[in-house]
C-alpha cells in the first residue's frame, strides 16, 4: 500500500495519467478524519445535541457533526485525561486529497463533496473544469456516482468498499451493487473501454464478484431468498415508528408503552423498541418500532388501526411532550 491506494490501483493512475486520460476516486466519506480517539483514555469527542462522533474537516479546522451542523474546535490535547496523544482514525476525501497530492504533485486534482460545492456556483465549476479537462484526478463522494459523462474519463477507483458492505441495514448489499454498479457505469463512456479498480478487505464478498461480474440477477436471485427468509419487503410492507423525546426515561417508557399496545394490536409483527443507528438527533432521544405487515394484509386496515392508536397514546396527558413519526416502507 502507498498510503490508502494499493499497487494495482497506483498502476492504473500511472497509465491512466500517462495516456492523458482523467480518473475519479470514489470515498464515501466526507472530511478529513472519520473520529479523533485518545490512545490513553479511550475519549472520543461527540456531538453536543446528537449521539455520534464528531468528524474533523482540515479545512475549516474543526470538528463537524454531519446531522445537525454543530462545530468546535478540534482537540490537540484529550479534555478527559490531559494526554497530548489524540490520533485520526478513519479517512475522508480531504485525507485521500491531501495523499494524492503528496504522490503525485504535478497533477491536478479536485474534490466534488458537500464541503467544497457550498459556494453558490461550486458544483458547477469542479464539473465544468474537469469536462474541459483541466483537473486530471477528481476525488468525490456518491457525487461522483450518478449523471455524469465525460469523454475523456477511463479510469474509476474505489478508495474503501467495505464501508458499504458493512452497513447494518438490510437493503446494505443491494444499494453497494447499485452504487458500485453506478459508479463503475462512469468510466470508458465513449470509444475506449473504461478501468474500475474496487479496494476491499474481502474481495471473496458476493457483492464485491457480482458487480465485477456484472452479475446483476445472481445478485436479486441471492437477495430474494434472504428477503423472503426473512419477511423484508417485498414481502412485507414495513412501517417504521420513531419516538422522540428531549428526556430518555420518558422516552423510554413512552416507546415500550406504545409497542406493547401494538403487538396488542399486530402480534409479532412488531418488533422494538430498540434504539436505531444514532439514538439522539438534535437534542432528541429516539426509539425505533417496527411494523413488518405481511404482503396480504389490506395495508389500509393496517394504516387505520395505527392511526387509531396513535391518537389515542398521543392524548395521553402521561406522554405530552413525545413525539411520534412514522415512516412507511421507507428508502
Amino acid at each position: 500500500m502507498s498510503s490508502y491506494f494499493s499497487s494495482v490501483l497506483i498502476k492504473d493512475i500511472d497509465l491512466a495519467l500517462s495516456k492523458k486520460e482523467q480518473i475519479v476516486l470514489f470515498q464515501n466519506r466526507r472530511g478529513y478524519a472519520t473520529i479523533l480517539i485518545c490512545a490513553t483514555c479511550g475519549y472520543t469527542p461527540k456531538c453536543v445535541n446528537c449521539d455520534v462522533s464528531l468528524t474533523y474537516h482540515k479545512s475549516s479546522g474543526k470538528l463537524h457533526c454531519h446531522y445537525c451542523g454543530y462545530q468546535q474546535s478540534s482537540v490537540n490535547i484529550c479534555p478527559a485525561c490531559g494526554s497530548v496523544h489524540v490520533e485520526q482514525k478513519g479517512f475522508g476525501t480531504e485525507r485521500i486529497e491531501e495523499e494524492l497530492r503528496l504522490l503525485y504533485p504535478e497533477v491536478t486534482i479536485a474534490r466534488l463533496d458537500m464541503d467544497s460545492t457550498r459556494t453558490k456556483n461550486g458544483l458547477q465549476q469542479i464539473l465544468n473544469d474537469f469536462q474541459e479537462k483541466k483537473t486530471d484526478i477528481l476525488i468525490g463522494t456518491q457525487m461522483v456516482a450518478k449523471g455524469l459523462d465525460f469523454d475523456n474519463l477511463n479510469l474509476i477507483g474505489v478508495i474503501n468498499a467495505d464501508t458499504l458492505l458493512g452497513y447494518p441495514d438490510f437493503r446494505a448489499y443491494e444499494r453497494s451493487f447499485q452504487l458500485l454498479a453506478q459508479v463503475a457505469g462512469r468510466a470508458g463512456r465513449r470509444a475506449d473501454q473504461g478501468n474500475v479498480c474496487i479496494q476491499t478487505y474481502d474481495a471473496e464478498n458476493r457483492i464485491i464478484k457480482q458487480v465485477v461480474n456484472n452479475d446483476y440477477e445472481g445478485m436479486y436471485n441471492d437477495e430474494i431468498v434472504e428477503r423472503e427468509k426473512f419477511l423484508y419487503p417485498p414481502f412485507s410492507r414495513m412501517i417504521f415508528l420513531y419516538v422522540k423525546h428531549k428526556d430518555s426515561h420518558v422516552l423510554d417508557h413512552a416507546a415500550f408503552t406504545l409497542a406493547n399496545i401494538l403487538k396488542g394490536k399486530f402480534g409479532k409483527r412488531v418488533l422494538g423498541p430498540e434504539q436505531p443507528l444514532v439514538s439522539r438527533v438534535r437534542n432528541l432521544y429516539i426509539k425505533q418500532i417496527i411494523i413488518k405487515a405481511d404482503k396480504h394484509t389490506a395495508i389500509q386496515k393496517v394504516k387505520d388501526a395505527l392511526r387509531e392508536t396513535l391518537t389515542q397514546f398521543n392524548a395521553t396527558k402521561e406522554f405530552k411532550g413525545v413525539f411520534t413519526q412514522i415512516d412507511v416502507d421507507p428508502y
